[in-house]
């Protein structure tokens, strides 16, 4: 299995006062892109409703395929544009006349009422009115095959290799498409030996190098998981802190961001496998509510509980689908359980730390009490002996004086 990963950036969607060949062709991949983004977003994001048996009905979006049709299918414009370049007499006025008669049966495309040299387009985004002048000479813009062997003989490795994969037949032109006479080598009867080289085989033009190159394109992006980034410019000014919110919303709404937002908020565009949502929000549900073995079972009990209406949330086969803001409140209520858990938490953390804090500081308070008071009671005791001891020595000394005057006597 070959596995890439690839960046595609493309020009948006273009609109000018004038527009022309190189217009034309850049808003053609617009719309073969928009048409990729229409098919990934909405068509596989509705099949997988009905692939998981939910309750689902169907929402309409706008499809380009008709404008499409008008651009690529046979008869249509690059297909006459390309008719056109084969004529030798072939000329813009005789190309527009023919789109005139060929494609009024499409409704995307429409003749301007003051002009005669000009068609307008009906894309995804916008009315595009493009002017014909130089269509045909641009479509012709091609590499001769004498210049392609000249790049191929390089001595240059890049250069060489990236001609080595192209023939002519990819990107040379035709020679009796161009108005030019095909040029002579020098000496003129040196071209004698050269005659079968000089003449040049019919080599597609430059739209149905253009079709055949998308068309590889959009095979590669269906065979890939694509993911879109929408770049949307604030002012046409590029200036620095200027958002020009209309300017914003037609940006929106041409490269179908709009219908996406409608058909999410229709639809459900959150969806979790039931372990995956088991995993997320196990902490709202209590012991009773799960159910061993049975995801899905614990998953409706969990929601059930937290989710009162209903038509929120669907149950599919596989998973579990909610609508818009059912899980910004799922996570709002886990994030306060959290909170709350890490609170009680805390809590008895703090109050334990707390009364262990509060029995060391009573024991030592203990501690400091005892020494003070026996410190203070051996004070007093030794204060009391020796009160005793000196009136013991004062009665006896007191009876020494009164004896030895007694005997005096």
């Amino acid at each position: 299995i070959h596995k890439f990963i690839g960046v595609l950036d493309i020009y948006g969607f273009e609109t000018f006062e004038i527009n022309s060949f190189e217009q034309f062709c850049i808003n053609y991949a617009n719309e073969k892109l928009q048409q990729q983004f229409n098919c990934h977003v909405f068509k596989l994001e509705q099949e997988e409703y009905i692939k998981e048996g939910i309750e689902w009905k169907m929402i309409d979006f706008y499809d380009n395929q008709p404008c499409i049709d008008l651009i690529e299918s046979k008869l249509g414009i690059l297909d006459l544009l390309d008719e056109e370049c084969k004529m030798p007499k072939g000329s813009d006025k005789s190309w527009i006349d023919k789109l005139y008669d060929k494609c009024k049966k499409y409704e995307h495309f429409s003749k301007p009422r003051l002009s005669q040299t000009a068609f307008l387009v009906r894309h995804f985004a916008d009315q595009v009115e493009y002017e014909c002048d130089g269509f045909l000479h641009k479509n012709r813009d091609t590499v001769m095959e004498e210049q392609i062997n000249i790049l191929k003989a390089s001595k240059n490795d890049l250069l060489s290799d990236l001609f080595l994969s192209e023939g002519p037949e990819s990107l040379g032109a035709s020679g009796a498409a161009s108005s030019k006479p095909p040029p002579r080598r020098a000496g003129g009867a040196g071209s004698g030996g050269g005659g079968a080289g000089s003449a040049k085989t019919h080599k597609k033009t430059v739209g149905s190098q253009f079709r055949e190159s998308l068309n590889l394109l959009m095979t590669n992006l269906n065979s890939t998981n694509p993911h879109y980034v929408r770049c949307i410019k604030p002012n046409d000014l590029k200036a620095a802190f200027v958002f020009e919110s209309k300017r914003a919303v037609q940006q929106l709404r041409a490269c179908g961001v709009l219908e996406t937002v409608r058909i999410s908020a229709a639809g459900y565009p959150s969806r979790w496998t039931y372990y995956d949502f088991f995993v997320r929000y196990r902490v709202l549900c209590t012991s009773k509510d799960v159910s061993k073995g049975d995801y899905r079972k614990t998953c409706e009990n969990i929601v059930g509980k937290l989710i009162q209406d209903p038509d929120k949330y669907q149950f599919g086969k596989n998973k579990l689908f909610f609508r818009a803001g059912q899980v910004a409140y799922m996570e709002k209520l886990r994030s306060d359980k959290l909170k709350s858990c890490g609170i009680m938490i805390q809590k008895h953390v703090k109050g334990w730390l707390y009364r262990k804090k509060y029995e060391t500081m009573r024991r030592s308070t203990g501690t400091i009490q005892r020494w003070v008071r026996g410190y203070l009671a051996r004070r007093k005791v030794r204060s009391m002996r020796r009160n005793k001891a000196a009136t013991i020595i004062q009665s006896t000394y007191r009876g020494h004086l009164q004896r030895t005057k007694y005997l005096e006597l």
